[in-house]
């Protein structure tokens, strides 16, 4: 028999965080919480900020399931949390770099032609 006064435990969740300080390398933290936290809350309880000291958990710019969140966003079961880190390069300066070293022939749709086809296939 249950007692009168006893209240039954609050509801869990099982998060991850996820964080890649470079490329190639990715870390993972589970963590549990109670229901209805945020996401701060998560990053907060993963131990992220004793690994990576550096990274400002109220500044960092944040996704769930890649998507783009706010710190104060709830969170649901199973949710993956990302930790976005500032881009190197911008990629579309990047792939015109890479497109003029290369020249026009030696990319793109024009890179290999069948013997035979019309020019542009």
């Amino acid at each position: 028999m249950a007692e009168s006064g006893a209240e039954p435990p609050a509801a869990a969740i099982a998060v991850t965080v996820m964080y890649s300080p470079k490329p190639r390398t990715v870390h993972e933290w589970p963590v549990r919480l109670p229901a209805g936290a945020s996401v701060l809350q998560a990053l907060e309880a993963s131990g992220l900020r004793a690994a990576y000291p550096d990274v400002d958990l109220r500044s960092a710019v944040v996704g769930v399931w890649g998507r783009k969140a706010r710190l104060e966003q709830t969170l649901r079961e199973h949710d993956r949390i990302e930790i976005y880190r500032p881009l190197q390069v911008d990629p579309k300066l990047a792939r015109r770099e890479r497109f003029r070293k290369q020249g026009s022939r030696a990319a793109g749709l024009f890179a290999r032609k069948r013997n035979g086809s019309k020019p542009g296939y």
